[in-house]
């Protein structure tokens, strides 16, 4: 069937005309989109997960604190704050396909960027106290005596910076990783804003859920792959193919590893870079779907989707807007003011900036609290959050998208569905306080030389009688495990006088204080490493990553719920403007700030400290486990429950809103017709006035 018209007419149009959608079957460019969306969300999220799961090894790399890794962190947020409200504004009015493939673009150049300084600077060296001689069959001795420049050897000079201090201060090799991450959160900006506003305007409005909720889930199936990388070359050393192995002392589960951190962005980089290619094909608008145009519509959509030209049409394409930037920069205030007027969408903002607050800082530290609470190497803690936690995420956000439309729940339905999910998940994530770990026995930290344990930390308690005999220093972290399951922060503190072997394979002779809290007759030895935290901590582990998996799957089942309350309270016209605000908002607020309170807060649990080259504050050997636990939950479940109050609130201005968008939506089907009854009477009037030639037309005019 067709509907013709004057050529050049809005109503010149074929119904089966290629450039047309039905019912059943989107259009194909829009397939295209959307598998070029999901590829580019998959493509971000990808380096972003990898990100994270480099956190401890950037921090040994460059010997900084947690809170100064938030910042690096937080840097990609900046990124998207300086440029993410004019992209959302004007992006929505020019090529979105080809805005988004430029972000692309950029996100690849910043992630080349981060790896830089692998290839700028020089080889890491491993803070270590154990020198071998130039017999390769012996070692000097642990617990140096004969002079304070020999104790020294492995010690920093105190008095004035080397070189290599002066050239690692000035050149700061961490800004390029935080000015890397700022390019990359630049890139990233249009596609979220731009693509979720694309595929709403164009696909069925009971498809589009279903659409979100698949490209969230491909989205979430970038961390796996990133936090599987990131554990892939956490095992493999930072220099490797420049060092010999042999000669690395050190293991995955040490303190001081630093994996190829470099390797893993240079191949997040090329996949970044591939995901701009297919968005340069595809056109700026695309044919409007049926329901986004019917009488039956929603009273918003009919009220904000406009054709006067030809009403009738059953599909009809977008008519491309002029681009004048002077107009649009003109509108662009009223609009947001328009925007920031409506108290459902505030509230909105409020609610999901606290629970992002909570998210992103539980997020980006989950790895290093596995490492340094379950005495979990880098590597395994990625490789959990990648196969096991990730996972239930994506499986909970598609199955939100699946029964949101298989129930067709509106706006009212989304918002219980989304607050009940939390809610359940947030009361289950009480249980992990209760699935604790002890501290690491570490003498002269954690416990005594004796053995006692709830002590109080002071430098002068890392000495004591067994080791008065050596000068040892106390600034260094090369731990020993002792046979009495006490770790001792060097060879020299445990007081060992000999040693034997080489590389990883080199174990401590005569450690006079080992043998002060386990009496036994004969050689007392110590071996490199931390002792293990014991089979108690190792009972406790796969509860937390069951709980885990349950809590993420339920709290992520609200997701794509969430995500449509937002779109639905939203009129058309400004969604691609809402969407870019409410980004804003939480990386702003959220994505920048939670990483370096997290952090700040994590590093008040620090027993142990490196130092850098200079001298200053490094990273952080040894945490106290108790309080990291209770800061780092503590501080997500307060936030979460914060939130929850919010949302009270706004269910009752979302049940107000609702009840006058109906009384509106009543009050104009009733001036409509009334407005049809008016034009039936008048219609008949002039019939009778036409049918009557006897008529007086003085009588008509009266009536």
């Amino acid at each position: 069937m067709q509907k013709l018209g004057k050529p050049g007419t809005a109503s010149w149009m074929l119904e089966d005309s290629p450039a047309t959608c039905t019912a059943k079957n989107c259009h194909p460019n829009l397939k295209m989109f959307l598998a070029a969306l999901s590829y580019a969300y998959f493509a971000k999220t990808l380096s972003g997960s990898y990100m994270k799961s480099t956190i401890t090894q950037l921090e040994r790399r460059f010997d900084i604190p947690s809170y100064l890794i938030g910042v690096i962190d937080g840097s990609f947020e900046i990124g998207n704050l300086l440029v993410i409200a004019f992209v959302s504004y004007f992006g929505a009015k020019l090529h979105r396909p080809k805005i988004i493939a430029i972000g692309c673009i950029l996100m690849s150049l910043g992630t080349f960027l981060i790896a830089m300084p692998h290839f700028i600077t020089g080889r890491y060296k491993i803070e270590t106290t154990i020198r071998a001689s130039e017999n390769s069959t012996s070692q000097l001795s642990p617990c140096p005596v004969s002079s304070l420049e020999s104790s020294r050897a492995g010690d920093r000079p105190s008095s004035l910076p080397s070189a290599g201090c002066e050239q690692e201060s000035s050149i700061s090799m961490w800004m390029y990783v935080l000015l890397g991450n700022v390019l990359r959160g630049i890139g990233e900006t249009p596609v979220q804003p731009l693509g979720i506003s694309y595929i709403d305007d164009y696909a069925q409005s009971e498809n589009a859920a279903l659409y979100i909720g698949c490209i969230q889930t491909i989205a979430i199936i970038g961390p796996v792959f990133g936090f599987l990388l990131g554990s892939l070359c956490a095992k493999i050393y930072v220099d490797v193919g420049y060092v010999d192995m042999e000669t690395i002392t050190i293991t995955p589960e040490d303190a001081r590893w630093v994996g190829a951190w470099w390797l893993g962005y240079l191949v997040a980089g090329t996949v970044t870079l591939l995901s701009a290619v297919p968005f340069w094909f595809l056109p700026k608008s695309l044919p409007i779907p049926v329901d986004k145009h019917d009488s039956i519509c929603t009273p918003e959509q009919t009220r904000f989707i406009k054709d006067p030209d030809s009403p009738t049409l059953d599909h009809k394409i977008r008519p491309e807007e002029p681009t004048n930037l002077h107009v649009m920069a003109n509108e662009f205030v009223p609009t947001l003011k328009i925007l920031l007027g409506n108290p459902v969408y505030i509230l909105y903002l409020g609610v999901t900036i606290i629970q992002f607050n909570s998210l992103i800082g539980m997020v980006t530290y989950k790895p290093k609290y596995i490492e340094q609470h379950y005495g979990q190497s880098a590597s395994k803690a990625n490789f959990l959050m990648g196969m096991i936690n990730i996972p239930a995420v994506a499986l909970g956000m598609f199955s939100g998208g699946v029964v949101m439309k298989k129930y067709k729940l509106g706006v009212t339905g989304a918002a219980k569905f989304a607050f009940g999910t939390s809610l359940l998940g947030f009361f289950l994530s009480f249980l992990f306080l209760a699935m604790g770990c002890e501290n690491t026995k570490v003498a002269g930290i954690t416990v005594s030389y004796t053995g006692m344990e709830d002590f109080s930390y002071q430098e002068q308690s890392l000495f004591s009688d067994c080791n008065s005999g050596c000068l040892c220093s106390p600034k260094e972290w090369d731990p020993v495990c002792g046979e009495n399951g006490i770790t001792y922060i060097s060879p020299c503190l445990a007081g060992c006088t000999s040693s034997s072997g080489s590389g990883r394979n080199m174990v401590f002779d005569n450690c006079r204080c080992v043998s002060v809290t386990n009496v036994q007759p004969g050689n007392i030895t110590a071996s490199l490493g931390q002792c293990s935290l014991g089979h108690s901590c190792d009972r406790v582990f796969p509860y937390f990553l069951a709980l885990s998996v349950l809590s993420s799957f339920i709290i992520s089942l609200g997701g794509t719920p969430g995500l449509m309350l937002l779109v639905r309270c939203i009129k058309p016209e400004l969604k691609s403007l809402a969407l870019g605000i409410h980004t804003l908002a939480t990386r702003t607020l959220a994505g920048i700030p939670a990483p370096i309170y997290f952090g700040a807060i994590i590093d008040t649990t620090c027993l142990k400290w490196a130092y850098s080259t200079c001298g200053g504050k490094g990273a952080c050997r040894i945490y106290n486990t108790s309080s990291y636990r209770i800061v780092y939950l503590g501080l997500t479940l307060g936030l979460r429950a914060v939130s929850f109050f919010l949302c009270i609130w706004g269910f009752a201005l979302l049940k107000r809103h609702i009840k006058r968008e109906e009384k509106e939506a009543l009050s104009n089907q009733n001036g409509e017709l009334e407005s049809l009854r008016k034009e039936e009477n008048s219609s008949m009037h002039c019939e009778q006035f036409i049918l009557s030639p006897d008529c007086n037309p003085e009588r008509e005019t009266r009536l």
